[in-house]
């Protein structure tokens, strides 16, 4: 088995791209991609830190929660999380990113790079709060490269498709799941669905 690790062979081996893969990247955000924003409830955002360790984080809201500001510039509201900050703390250390935005139900995804910035004027988060509740802080990208992807994974992982959803009933409950990991040990089913209670009742609650 061998490794490839220079791009020539790598190119060698998959083939030229096509001119439309090869063109469709844009410089700033057109009607199409603006349209698709304001539609996505979700987004993955990928960071990395000084180092170039790797983070993917999942970011999600009622359809237009990211405001698309001008055609070079987005903002993105943090809502309350587990305070980690992974991925504000890697946006510090390495502004660049790259971001997929999704609709459930279309097979077509958008992906959007470029290098953001962590903001927390009450001003420009206003617009984003949601039961009279604007978040602390908000991630500004400035946008370097906007394109369309295709529906090939989509299609192969028939994401959208219900009839191909799973049980769940394969795994525990997160707490169950987190707590073990965390400790390093078994946790009585007891106790864990006690944290899971309280995790449920966040989700009703601490949203925003």
């Amino acid at each position: 088995m061998s490794r490839i690790e220079e791009k020539s062979v790598l190119r060698a081996k998959m083939g030229e791209v096509g001119p439309l893969a090869a063109g469709k990247t844009l410089k700033r955000i057109d009607k199409y991609a603006k349209t698709y924003i304001e539609r996505s409830p979700f987004l993955c955002i990928g960071t990395a830190d000084e180092n170039g360790n790797a983070d993917v984080s999942p970011r999600g809201d009622p359809p237009g929660f990211v405001r698309v500001v001008d055609d070079r510039t987005l903002l993105i509201p943090d809502r309350p999380g587990n305070n980690r900050v992974d991925t504000m703390a890697n946006i510090i250390a390495n502004p660049k990113v790259g971001i997929l935005f999704l609709i459930p139900g279309i097979d077509d995804t958008l992906r959007v790079n470029g290098r953001a910035e962590i903001i927390d004027d009450p001003v420009e988060l206003a617009p984003a709060a949601i039961n009279g509740r604007a978040p602390k802080i908000g991630i500004r990208v400035h946008v370097d490269e906007v394109f369309f992807h295709c529906a090939k994974a989509f299609r192969r992982s028939q994401l959208w498709d219900s009839s191909a959803h799973q049980d769940r009933s394969f795994l525990p409950g997160l707490a169950h799941m987190v707590m073990e990991q965390a400790r390093a040990c078994e946790v009585e089913t007891e106790e864990s669905d006690q944290v899971e209670a309280e995790i449920q009742e966040e989700y009703k609650t601490g949203l925003y």
